[in-house]
């Protein structure tokens, strides 16, 4: 454990921090790591996002503002697409018929981690328009 965690969880025993602050504190330590040998210059590292936020306000009806937060953990998504890959090629076959007579036309067949991963990298470029001026939405990872 290196002196900069150690002295984090000091001041957390010694309640002169918040455990939420010892989290972030932590997390930023994460974020970092050496370039080069010891004695270099650290560079961040992005750290990998939790979950899928899907976030809608709609404020045309009536009665008040619709809101809509759905926060899915990415972890569940990664084990899916695991999960996937132990499906016999049979039972792919009959699902990926099915999904396509619902409308839902994804081959199953073709989902592999590396594709979730490179589809989590971009989900900070996503943007999603909505032609009412009356309705916010935000699609992120945090």
């Amino acid at each position: 454990m290196n002196e900069q965690r150690r002295q984090i969880l000091q001041m957390l025993s010694e309640d002169k921090i918040t455990p939420d602050e010892a989290e972030r504190l932590i997390d930023a330590l994460e974020r970092q790591q050496p370039e080069s040998p010891p004695g270099a210059t650290l560079r961040p590292n992005p750290r990998r996002p939790k979950y899928l936020r899907v976030m809608v306000v709609d404020n045309s009806g009536g009665d008040g503002p619709t809101r809509v937060n759905v926060r899915v953990p990415l972890q569940l998504l990664r084990a899916g697409v695991r999960l996937a890959s132990l499906i016999p090629p049979q039972a792919l076959t009959k699902v990926n018929a099915e999904l396509d007579k619902s409308g839902v036309p994804i081959d199953l067949t073709q989902l592999k981690p590396q594709h979730i991963e490179d589809l989590i990298e971009q989900l900070d470029d996503v943007t999603v328009d909505v032609d009412d001026p009356e309705t916010k939405v935000q699609v992120f990872c945090e």
